[in-house]
């Protein structure tokens, strides 16, 4: 802390002082709040695998059609953009000789693509057999933190989002990933920057979120796979269009024409 700001602190009212510590001290509970992340796996989920009951999605694996190769477990690993890699590779430093470990060189070598080569016809079975594994169910949930929740989460600190905004950098980069792509979470949030400037640049969080969302319909209309936008229109912007910027219950939404609330 500056000179020049402890001074000023040092100027404001005891009461003062107090109601603000409070108000930060509330404002600070984020998404990673052990309630909140609850929220955030099963509004996920939803979108994800139209179930509430993300813990069930371990063992859930299908090619869906997107480019990606197989895609599976809690956050969507997927064969051709490394995130299954890195998970098999952690299964297999932690539990040398697991079921998946034996394709560790097949999903080397069709990373960055969506072939099944070396993975076709038992790589689908192998998985559900290791979602059984506790230690693999905790790998999934290391390397979903690690990627995607942790970093998302971090940001939207940083810019000064509360948990709702945390939870759309969090769903925006579980689907898009936070590469150097045009629709990649960096390129979303640098479109939204263009547009609004996010709390923490003095801007308001509801019109910096809009942005955002904007420049996320954006990037999933590029894609055919994801160009069905109803995990924003149906369901974050309902969140944001009645305010609930601390992401709180009761919650209903729409994905995909599906209806959900959590209580």
């Amino acid at each position: 802390m500056t000179g020049v700001a402890a001074g000023a602190l040092a100027a404001i009212p005891l009461l003062d002082a107090q109601s603000a510590g409070a108000a930060t001290a509330a404002k600070a509970k984020g998404l990673d709040d052990p309630a909140k992340k609850e929220i955030a796996m099963k509004l996920v989920s939803s979108a994800e695998n139209s179930s509430l009951d993300w813990k069930a999605q371990y063992q859930y694996i299908e090619d869906i059609g997107d480019g990606r190769g197989y895609t599976a477990g809690i956050i969507g690993f997927c064969s051709g953009t490394s995130d299954m890699l890195d998970l098999v590779e952690l299964y297999a430093d932690r539990k040398p000789g697991n079921v998946l470990a034996k394709y560790l060189p097949a999903l080397r070598a069709v990373d960055g693509t969506d072939s099944h080569a070396g993975l076709d016809p038992n790589y689908p079975k192998d998985w559900r057999k290791a979602a059984q594994d506790a230690a693999f169910q905790q790998a999934q949930n290391d390397e979903r933190d690690r990627v995607y929740f942790n970093p998302a989460v971090s940001q939207g600190k940083t810019d000064g989002l509360g948990v709702l905004g945390q939870f759309v950098y969090y769903d925006a980069i579980v689907m898009h990933g936070d590469g150097t792509d045009p629709t990649s979470f960096r390129s979303i949030r640098k479109r939204a920057l263009a547009k609004a400037k996010p709390p923490a640049q003095g801007g308001g969080e509801t019109a910096y979120l809009n942005a955002f969302l904007d420049a996320r319909v954006w990037a999933m209309k590029q894609e055919e796979a994801h160009s069905d936008t109803s995990r924003v229109d149906t369901a974050q912007r309902v969140f944001l269009g009645k305010g609930n910027l601390n992401l709180d219950t009761p919650l209903d939404w729409k994905v995909y024409g599906d209806s959900y609330h959590l209580g």
